[in-house]
């Protein structure tokens, strides 16, 4: 980790596209400005945090949605045998003689 000192109206820059300047100190408090293109997103490490937990859980099915989609795929392929089997017709075997 790089660990930088600066002073109100100090900054640092990150790549080509972004700044952070150093706006105001109060007490424990430190107030950044950061000037980065639109197409930069930043947000407050709790913010993101939040949006990463977000993301990982709306990745995950529960359960319950695997297993009705599971049994919506089996009552498909039960009703699609069954129109096989009606399509086909009535088996119909000649009957043999027994000599």
């Amino acid at each position: 980790m790089l660990v930088l000192t600066r002073k109100v109206g100090e900054g640092i820059a990150i790549g080509d596209d972004v700044k952070i300047i150093v706006m105001q100190i109060k007490g424990k408090q430190v107030r950044l400005g950061i000037k980065a293109s639109p197409s930069t997103v930043v947000h407050r490490e709790e913010v993101y945090q939040r949006i990463q937990d977000e993301n990982r859980s709306a990745s995950q099915p529960d359960k319950q949605t695997v297993d009705q989609a599971s049994e919506m795929f089996d009552e498909k392929d039960k009703i699609e045998e069954s129109a096989k089997l009606k399509k086909k017709g009535p088996s119909h075997k000649k009957p043999t003689q027994d000599s």
